[in-house]
């Protein structure tokens, strides 16, 4: 367990204590040193991402905390969700755009055609990333279907990576996919307005095509609220629960707003 004492003395805590020390750096500063000393007291953290840190590729260090038992839940937008599994997925397909903000209709509208979906600088390959996973997923979900099975978003992409039908196509090391860690810690993941992303569009696509007779193969939205007010009951009983967000909207939201009610 990584103690308050730790973070002082590590080289980049150093660094950051030496260097910034007013505003928003200070704050980054302050909240190193509370996260810290949260765990150290025995609580657990509940991480919360939205934006589109998946892309950013924050799995290089989010993988880590989890498999250092730092992070104990994660609520997140879809988007995080399937993107890490894009990243791990299709990595070397990935097309950079340093100038994005100074793209012409034009330019954008060449990119949409070469079927490049931007996000800010960075573009993700849909037929490489989306599609892929997409096809794993589906077999999932007719399978499930079929079986009268029901699962969470989450549920269904932990098993597509233990049944290692993706692994053909890694191109990044796994260690680096903080779902892939999450996965292996059997992490509860909460994950609200899934129906909003890539990958909940194409589950009701499939839905209306008749692949999928039940709509509800995939458990809403509302069951993981349920799900978390039962995790939060539980664990609260036991510990502290810390919130540390990164990103705003609804994946931090989501898990802040059930507190006042339990």
């Amino acid at each position: 367990m990584i103690t308050a004492e730790a973070v002082a003395k590590g080289p980049i805590s150093q660094f950051l204590k030496h260097h910034f020390r007013h505003f928003n750096a200070a704050a980054l500063v302050d909240a190193a040193k509370g996260y810290a000393a949260h765990l150290e007291k025995g609580g657990k953290m509940m991480v919360t991402l939205a934006g589109a840190m998946s892309t950013a590729e924050l799995g290089l260090s989010l993988a880590e905390m989890i498999r250092q038992n730092k992070v104990h839940a994660i609520s997140c937008t879809g988007a995080n969700l399937e993107e890490d599994i894009f990243n791990l997925i299709a990595h070397d397909f990935y097309e950079r755009v340093p100038h994005y903000r100074d793209l012409s209709p034009q330019q954008e509208q060449e990119l949409l055609e070469r079927h490049l979906n931007r996000v800010t600088d960075t573009c993700i390959p849909e037929e490489e990333a989306m599609r892929r996973l997409e096809k794993a997923l589906l077999e999932e979900w007719t399978a499930a279907d079929q079986a009268g099975e029901r699962y969470f978003p989450h549920e269904f992409i932990y098993r597509i990576l233990r049944s290692g039908r993706l692994e053909p196509y890694y191109q990044i090391n796994p260690r680096d996919s903080w779902v892939y860690a999450a996965m292996e810690a059997d992490l509860p993941i909460y994950v609200p307005g899934w129906e909003d992303s890539t990958t909940g569009n194409m589950y009701a696509a499939h839905c209306i095509s008749g692949e999928i007779r039940h709509v509800h193969t995939v458990r809403t939205g509302i069951e993981y609220m349920i799900h978390l007010a039962d995790w939060y009951t539980r664990t609260s009983a036991e510990c502290s629960i810390g919130f540390f967000q990164i990103g705003g909207g609804i994946a931090g939201d989501f898990p802040i707003c059930v507190v006042p009610m339990l």
